[in-house]
């Protein structure tokens, strides 16, 4: 019977010194190097302009497309059709082709400005292609991209985009 209360108490005390640990105040020592990472490290904010004028912030999560990016914000850029990468730059010299069919379609126009910007990967011939097809010569700008191509970076936080008036994309 002793013997009983003996492991009962114990038992009964390091519950008692766990539950004093675990709700304790006392300060517990960080490094200051490492910080604890959160979700928050890996979005992004971005500004949409409509072809109104009217602007609206949204969250990107880097990595993500801008045009994931539109859809998760209920941002309307028409229809998109993309297969895989066509090529990939792999340094100054050598770029690998990757044998995919790329982006199909050119609706998903938007103009990129500001922060971040520059650190999209450059236009494949591709989307010059598609946009060149889908779009009138003067809608064009050096800042023109395909919403499908542009992955969003950490460089982008508040990055403006412009999406201009859609393409008439619901005609049988």
């Amino acid at each position: 019977m002793l013997r009983l209360l003996t492991s009962s108490s114990k038992r009964i005390l390091s519950k008692q010194s766990c539950v004093a640990r675990c709700m304790s105040t006392a300060p517990v020592a960080s490094d200051s190097s490492s910080s604890i990472p959160s979700v928050f490290d890996s979005i992004v904010t971005l500004n949409f302009v409509d072809p109104s004028g009217a602007r609206r912030q949204v969250p990107g999560y880097i990595g993500k497309t801008l045009y994931e990016t539109c859809e998760m914000n209920n941002i309307d850029l028409g229809p998109a059709s993309v297969g895989g990468a066509v090529e990939e730059v792999r340094s100054d010299t050598w770029t690998e082709p990757l044998y995919g069919e790329g982006p199909t379609t050119g609706y998903d126009h938007v103009l990129l400005v500001g922060n971040g910007a520059e650190t999209a990967k450059a236009k494949t011939w591709v989307e010059d292609r598609l946009l060149e097809e889908y779009w009138d010569e003067d809608e064009i700008f050096p800042e023109s991209r395909l919403a499908t191509q542009v992955l969003v970076t950490k460089e982008m936080n508040g990055m403006t985009v412009y999406v201009p008036d859609r393409l008439c994309d619901d005609i049988p």
